[in-house]
């Protein structure tokens, strides 16, 4: 009786522990990883059943689990730095430990694994494009004519004007995309602001700050860029339109370089139709919006 308490005990314990996942997404990674003779698994696509059939397992015994993504170059050095043996596989345990603070994670809900690892690799990323750009507005320091620190005046200056933006916004859901010209490539960052029926407008802070980031990237080095407004509501026909970036605010771009923006095909050249249910359209006035006292604007 008291070996069946215990085992009751901790079937009730396993179901209060997190686990994190450690996921080869794609084939090159698990290649990779083959060449250490503890990585088991001769194919990835049995390789994916697996990890579906025991994230499956795990949910129905009340279980929560995240998925990480699994990266052999960082797992690599990572034992370097530690000093472990990466063919071991307690070594890969406490990588995937390390991932479960430090990297990108999405929580296991259900959800079939061909749905779940595109998410993964997106939000792996976000993750990146957001640690870039935060590195390269604190390599711009401050000033040297007002002293004044150019990411921080930037990201304010960016900040009055997504404000802005949304406040002069049709009623509906917004989908806002940002993109800033630079090296190695472009940085692209979406935004989604959706209203209630009281009109009250819904963000995710994360992906405001994100946003607000890369606008504030664009501002501050001058760079080539742009921001495009979509807004939807029922039984409304949608609206597109956008902006340049011009210095440290935003020209209105018009209905017509709207429409070939989207109506014209990047590698050739050739006329898209225009989607049906959506107008090209001219932005609203976002007005006279002044600088705060002290900000780097010169």
């Amino acid at each position: 009786m008291a070996h069946t308490d215990h085992q009751t005990m901790r079937r009730v314990l396993r179901r209060e522990i997190a686990g994190t996942i450690g996921l080869l997404t794609d084939e090159h990674d698990f290649r990779a990883m083959r060449r250490y003779r503890s990585f088991t698994f001769d194919d990835h696509t049995a390789y994916l059943r697996q990890v579906e059939a025991l994230l499956r397992s795990r949910a129905s015994q009340g279980s929560h689990t995240s998925v990480a993504l699994f990266d052999p170059r960082e797992y690599a050095e990572f034992c370097a730095d530690s000093g472990l043996d990466p063919d071991n596989p307690s070594s890969r345990t406490r990588f995937t430990a390390e991932l479960a603070t430090t990297g990108p994670t999405l929580p296991y809900e259900g959800q079939p694994l061909a749905d779940l690892l595109p998410a993964l690799v997106d939000e792996a990323v976000r993750q990146a494009t957001w640690e870039y750009v935060t590195t390269l507005l604190a390599r711009l320091g401050t000033c040297a004519t007002c002293g004044e620190d150019i990411g921080r005046a930037a990201f304010t200056r960016a900040s009055g004007l997504l404000v802005r933006i949304l406040d002069t916004a049709r009623p509906g859901n917004r989908h806002l995309v940002c993109s800033v010209s630079g090296t190695p490539e472009t940085i692209v960052c979406a935004l989604h602001a959706d209203q209630d029926e009281d009109g009250a407008t819904h963000l995710d802070d994360v992906e405001a700050l994100e946003f607000t980031s890369v606008l504030a990237l664009g501002i501050a080095t001058r760079s080539p860029g742009g921001l495009v407004m979509r807004t939807t509501s029922p039984d409304t026909t949608g609206c597109i339109y956008g902006w340049r970036l011009r210095g440290d605010g935003l020209e209105p771009l018009t209905a017509g370089e709207v429409f070939d923006a989207y109506c014209t095909d990047v590698e050739s050249g050739d006329l898209i139709s225009p989607e049906s249910g959506v107008d090209y359209c001219v932005p609203p006035d976002l007005g006279d919006l002044e600088q705060p006292p002290g900000g780097h604007h010169h």
